[in-house]
């Protein structure tokens, strides 16, 4: 089939790569002509875990292409995915102008009948604007389909190519048969293709990350529960997410949520309801939480050192939102640095990937290591934000040699308390008893 795919952000490029690997010809348009450039050169712009194999394969083989003309990306195309940004308004809203910029143009530029695909996350009732904004200047037959994608950055490429369900929201049996076809490759393990109307289908995504969403948050209200009543979070997890009705699934405390999704799609489906006159409480609740963990270790930090962090170096593990991703939107770590030098702490940073995106936002605010040891040099205490392997299993004695005290504040419970005690650190993490050695913590 021949494809195109406008937006080549996080979700147009894994979209418009891994439609290209099953044989399928794809263009990705963009206006934004350097990245263009870089793309067709074979830069890849994202950092995503087995996309760039592909990416360049193709690339390669001539099944992918980039342009930053509208016109050349559609002309030929059968299908038309809208990849493009929804950022949240200051109400909280979806903001749509990019969507029905590209379909008023689309409106201009068809000769044909054509499927045109939300891929972005919208509200629901999207579908009919985007319908109505080609119709203003297109009057052949079209369509308008819901197509959410629900992939995970660091295993996006797999749950593209092996999805545990493809959901697509159609109003005509000719839309639904060239959407199947065109994913008829993806779930040949027999994983369902879940047809039905549009406005459920926008729903859906919304629906799905806000509950993943509310799951994160519970848990890490019984973190909060578990450090005032002496019970241990991970117990407590693991006694839950044995129930199937529960599973084992984002029941991780941690210092909160973050990336581009669930933020972002939690405020707007708040925002939503309340146009329809809805109160969703417990959506409020699930945002207030999350805002409120992400800093649930600095009152720990200020207490340890008894309120005053001015002059205290701290070494930071993690600036990602998440691990294998260098996406840092809405990542708990920022808020930590935000807090800690408004203090008038020193902050030296490492993560394996994102450090270019936060050195591009905070410049010379703190400091950036080469590794993860190198940043522990005269610090004063090891904060941990993002839970990337190499953190899980690192070098103890060269974080005793470098550390000033032999103190961590984890954000993401990478550690055992009792196995870390015995090597004599003073450690808080969430949810968890205090690890302390018996004679104290001591300066070098």
């Amino acid at each position: 089939m021949k494809i195109a795919v406008v937006g080549t952000g996080y979700v147009g490029l894994v979209t418009g790569t891994c439609f290209a690997e099953t044989g399928n010809d794809v263009t990705c348009v963009d206006i934004d002509k350097s990245k263009v450039e870089k793309l067709s050169a074979g830069q890849i712009t994202i950092y995503e875990p087995g996309l760039e194999k592909l990416f360049l394969r193709n690339l390669k083989e001539e099944r992918l292409r980039f342009t930053t003309s509208l016109y050349e990306g559609v002309k030929e195309a059968e299908i038309i995915f809208l990849a493009l940004p929804t950022p949240p308004g200051e109400d909280g809203s979806a903001d749509l102008k990019y969507v029905l910029g590209v379909a008023k143009d689309l409106g201009e530029l068809m000769t044909d009948y054509k499927v045109v695909v939300d891929k972005s996350t919208v509200p629901v009732g999207t579908a009919e604007k985007v319908h109505a904004a080609i119709a203003k200047t297109f009057v052949g037959d079209f369509d308008v389909v819901s197509n959410p994608e629900f992939l995970r950055e660091g295993v996006a490429v797999e749950d593209f190519m092996k999805p545990d369900r493809v959901v697509i929201g159609a109003s005509s049996e000719r839309a639904r048969k060239v959407m199947g076809e065109l994913y008829a490759p993806f779930v040949r393990s027999g994983n369902p293709i879940i047809y039905m109307d549009v406005r459920s289908a926008e729903l859906t995504k919304y629906a799905a990350n806000s509950f993943l969403a509310t799951k994160i948050s519970f848990m890490n209200e019984i973190a909060q529960l578990c450090e005032r009543l002496g019970a241990d979070v991970d117990m407590v997890r693991r006694g839950i997410g044995s129930d199937d009705r529960i599973g084992k699934r984002f029941l991780f405390p941690g210092i909160g949520y973050g990336g581009s999704c669930f933020p972002k799609d939690v405020q707007a489906l708040v925002r939503s309801s309340t146009e329809v006159g809805y109160d969703f409480q417990i959506l409020n609740a699930v945002m207030d939480v999350n805002e409120k963990q992400k800093l649930h270790l600095l009152p720990k930090i200020k207490r340890f050192f008894k309120n005053d962090l001015k002059g205290k170096r701290f070494a930071l593990w993690g600036l990602a939102f998440k691990p294998n991703t260098d996406d840092i939107r809405e990542a708990p770590a920022l808020y930590m640095i935000d807090e800690l030098l408004k203090a008038g702490a020193v902050v030296c940073a490492y993560d394996p990937e994102a450090v270019n995106n936060v050195r591009a936002l905070l410049g010379n605010k703190i400091e950036y290591a080469e590794n993860q040891y190198d940043c522990l040099e005269g610090a004063d205490a090891l904060i941990i934000a993002t839970e990337w392997n190499e953190f899980r299993t690192p070098n103890f004695l060269k974080i005793v040699t470098a550390l000033k005290n032999k103190v961590i504040f984890d954000g993401r419970n990478l550690f055992e308390t009792d196995a870390i005690k015995e090597l004599g650190f003073y450690y808080e993490s969430v949810g968890r008893a205090v690890a302390e050695p018996a004679n104290g913590v001591k300066n070098k």
